[in-house]
């Protein structure tokens, strides 16, 4: 991708992620510190560009990736794909679509996969119309999230000033309830 086309292809990047409701500026830091870019120079990574009298109108990315972990058969996942809302209902995404499927058949693979969020409904629709089925339902979550769910930041062993706190919470609780009990 010319240094131009890349320019267009992250200005309308960042239009999608605002449009998508992240941060105006979480979104321009990214854009600045060359992630994108990085991104579309590696070999596994596929981004076309889509344009109408030489005015940028979508993208789609695609990756190129065994199916999963355990399987050897590669798959193409389209893992974005945005058309500008001047734009949309106009073939734009069906064409971006052809250019996946070629760049599919080129590389030998069977399948292809596509990440959606899952409230944007007419993305969902666009993709069932076209065959696309749900195979699993990816959830994200942070490591920290993670951690305190599991219950990784609790402390393993207690000191016992801390077990002896909380008996003579869980005993002073208990003769309150009871008292209220015989008080009501």
């Amino acid at each position: 991708m010319s240094e131009e086309l890349e320019g267009s292809f992250v200005d309308l990047w960042v239009s999608s992620r605002v449009e998508a409701g992240v941060s105006p500026e979480v979104v321009a830091r990214s854009a600045s510190e060359g992630r994108i870019g990085a991104s579309l120079h590696r070999d596994d990574v596929r981004a076309y560009l889509a344009l109408h009298d030489d005015r940028p109108v979508g993208f789609a990315v695609a990756t190129t990736s065994p199916f999963s972990a355990l399987t050897e058969a590669p798959c193409v996942t389209i893992d974005q794909l945005y058309v500008a809302p001047d734009s949309r209902k106009h073939g734009v995404a069906r064409q971006l679509m052809t250019a996946v499927t070629v760049y599919a058949d080129s590389r030998g693979c069977e399948q292809i996969g596509c990440n959606v969020p899952a409230p944007n409904r007419d993305a969902n629709r666009f993709f069932a119309r076209l065959g696309f089925s749900s195979q699993v339902v990816r959830r994200i979550t942070t490591v920290a999230a993670l951690r305190r769910r599991l219950g990784a930041d609790e402390p393993r062993h207690h000191s016992l000033e801390q077990l002896l706190h909380r008996r003579r919470s869980l005993r002073a609780r208990a003769t309150a309830a009871a008292g209220n009990r015989l008080a009501g």
